[in-house]
């Protein structure tokens, strides 16, 4: 097996060396190695398609499935139909149904190196006995998805999922602005499939991230996990506040306008599909070679992720003649290029701890340089990540840049480690105020609870409470905050609102001028909306959405502290950590005694509810909407409801007082409904409804 291997360290030579040892292995070795490496990779399989939390890049995890193709290739009677060589990974969840492929949804066989590449080309041309026209499209990074039209319209939107079957996201697909939802162009089918990649452009990801680092919120790692976490959240406004988009590349059907697949792409472009500027012929593999090197520099200039290269035979005919195996199509594989990569030592790891108790990890490496900037520091994400790289100080480690905020690490070169190099502990106290850290089911992060005693949290939180979006207290900016702080001023937000000008113009890099502005501003704050202050207060998990969520839905402070479990669920973007989180915030004494003081101070905690008059024909009733409407728009229809006095609600639940049903209503609401004896009427009942 040849690999291609590009500035990676060591990491590559062993790989190297440890295909070298699989041809002298026993059988019982191999059948050992072979369990580690499928146990290994299902986990990592889980992690990317499942968690969108990866955790080592995909050029190391391409190394483990290679050994796994080798042995197996070696040791045929190891292979078993559940081996992930066999298979495609699964991104199949609970929360959509499942919808069955009507052809397979297969994955490509891939390569780092220009001889396989070659390789695949003389197989190809053995095949068919000629060599072929080829198709060269760039490899996006994101998700895949499939789409089915009948009569111009679409119908349905359904994930990779295992191949064979995959999860339905139609009602958020249609949220996507460049996927047309009905088609009336010449010489469209009446029925065909058309599949290709969502993605998020790389400046609506830097954008999504600095809202969610303001926010107090984890960033996304990199634009492939923050499209494929968007698609299957379950409320499709917040699908819709994303700026996701797709690229469409292969077309299926019975009635193609074209025997060759470039053709198809030509014509789906035609009626209105967005498909790739960057896509060739080429009448040879010298072609499709030149391709590649000179997107390989090219791709860095695009506004959006590319990892690759992918190979299409462009005749349907030759491509049926090539077949596939039980995992890939024979026609097409997918160059990689490698992450830009560097190797360093690792020095430090530092343990921050954020406004709300999370812990993160950030290694702090010797300089190198890396993609045109020097590299001091590289994330590591959470414990499970130290772990599965079994990091030690002192270790020689690869640090790749690929989509990164902060470059991370990939790989440990362990032949170059000391014999008395201490491992990495991921610590069980916060490394502030030593309280034990938690770590919750279903979490990958560690937290300190010492919601209001531990610094950094209360510094952060404080910083939160005045930043723009929360109080947008002029003046108080983190290096102030943290000057009261240092100077004994402030412990709390409360304490804000206590200083006197004498305390602030006494300030190094403070005068009277700026304490009066700061004065001044929060004094202005103290009338703030409701939904701002609650944002402020930066309980954990809920954000600006959830802000407005629950003080558009709860009058004032005092009823929302007062608020059922049932009642808070019942809130579209309210999951069961959320209000355990609300919950638990005004159930605390400290928080309360907080909240005392900012009343006393002047502040007040009350807004107007936003889900629509008092009074009305919907009063006190809770309605789910679902489908596409005629008459309304899905906003529009939602407008119209709490106009009538209702209040909406994504997600349906015993509070459901009933469900208004469009075309293509979710099969999963309305099977819920039935179970829970909730009526669905139409679109023309509503109407007749609100009018009454």
């Amino acid at each position: 097996m040849h690999m291609r291997y590009k500035d990676t360290g060591s990491l590559e030579l062993k790989s190297s060396f440890k295909h070298l040892l699989i041809y002298h292995m026993k059988l019982s070795d191999a059948k050992r190695r072979v369990e580690e490496l499928r146990k290994t990779i299902d986990e990592h399989n889980h992690r990317y398609y499942v968690l969108n939390l990866p955790v080592i890049s995909d050029f190391e995890f391409d190394l483990l499935l290679n050994e796994l193709q080798t042995i197996e290739k070696m040791f045929p009677e190891l292979v078993t139909s559940d081996s992930p060589t066999m298979r495609v990974g699964s991104d199949l969840t609970e929360e959509f149904v499942q919808v069955q492929h009507r052809w397979p949804m297969m994955s490509l066989g891939n390569t780092y190196s220009e001889e396989e590449l070659s390789e695949f080309g003389e197989r190809v041309k053995r095949t068919l006995g000629h060599e072929p026209e080829y198709v060269c499209e760039l490899k996006y990074d994101g998700v895949s998805i499939s789409l089915t039209y009948e009569n111009g319209a679409l119908v349905s939107a359904v994930t990779r999922g295992d191949g064979m079957v995959g999860d339905d996201v139609t009602v958020n697909v249609r949220t996507i602005r460049s996927i047309p939802v009905r088609i009336s162009a010449f010489g469209v089918p009446s029925s065909f499939v058309i599949r290709g990649e969502i993605y998020l452009p790389l400046k609506g990801f830097s954008e999504m991230n600095a809202a969610r680092l303001e926010k107090g919120e984890a960033p996304f790692a990199n634009p492939r996990n923050a499209a494929a976490g968007t698609l299957k959240l379950l409320d499709p406004k917040m699908v819709a506040a994303r700026p996701l988009d797709c690229f469409l590349y292969f077309l299926l059907g019975e009635n193609l306008p074209a025997g060759n697949h470039y053709d198809n792409i030509m014509a789906a472009r035609s009626w209105g599909f967005r498909t790739s500027d960057v896509m060739e012929r080429c009448s040879s593999m010298a072609g499709v070679i030149s391709f590649i090197k000179r997107w390989e520099t090219g791709r860095k200039q695009l506004p959006y992720d590319t990892d690759g290269v992918v190979v299409k035979v462009n005749s349907l005919e030759a491509q049926q003649l090539l077949g596939t195996t039980a995992k890939s199509p024979r026609w097409a594989i997918a160059y990689k290029y490698a992450a830009e990569q560097a190797v360093t030592e690792l020095l430090s790891v530092d343990f921050q701890v954020g406004r709300t108790g999370n812990i993160t990890p950030v290694a702090n490496l010797r300089p190198v340089q890396l993609a045109g900037t020097t590299v001091r520091r590289a994330s590591l994400h959470n414990s499970d990540q130290i772990e599965l790289l079994g990091l030690h100080f002192g270790d020689s480690v690869i640090i790749e840049k690929g989509g990164e905020i902060i470059p991370k690490i990939v790989g440990v070169d362990a032949g170059r480690r000391s014999g008395d190099a201490a491992a990495v502990r991921f610590p069980e106290k916060c490394p502030e105020c030593s309280t034990p850290l938690v770590r919750n089911e279903g979490e990958v992060n560690h937290y300190c609870p010492n919601y209001l005693h531990c610094p950094p949290q209360i510094t952060r939180r404080i910083i939160h409470f005045v930043s723009r979006k929360a109080m947008d207290i002029e003046g108080l900016g983190e290096e102030t905050v943290e000057l009261l702080w240092s100077n004994g001023l402030v412990r709390n937000v409360a304490d804000l609102y206590d200083l006197k000008h004498e305390q602030l113009a006494s300030l190094d890099r403070m005068g009277d001028k700026s304490a009066s502005n700061i004065l001044a501003s929060l004094t202005a704050s103290l009338s703030a909306p409701w939904n701002r202050k609650l944002f402020a207060l930066g309980i954990r998990h809920v954000g600006e959405t959830v802000a407005k969520t629950l003080a558009g839905s709860f009058p004032d402070i005092e009823r929302l502290m007062g608020a059922t479990e049932e009642e808070l669920l019942a809130l579209p973007d309210i999951g069961p950590r959320i209000s355990a989180s609300v919950r638990e915030y005004f159930s605390d004494e400290d928080n309360k005694e907080i909240l005392k003081r900012l009343k006393a101070a002047g502040m007040t905690f009350e807004g107007t509810v936003q889900t629509g008059a008092s009074a009305g024909p919907l009063a006190g009733r809770t309605v789910v909407v679902s489908g596409t409407f005629e008459l309304y728009t899905r906003e529009g229809i939602k407008a119209a409801i709490e106009a009538a006095g209702g209040k909406t609600a994504g997600s349906v639940s015993g509070n459901t007082s009933f469900i208004v049903a469009g075309s293509d209503m979710g099969p999963a609401k309305r099977a819920k409904a039935a179970s829970l004896g909730i009526p669905v009427i139409t679109e023309e009942e509503f109407v007749k409804m609100i009018k009454e």
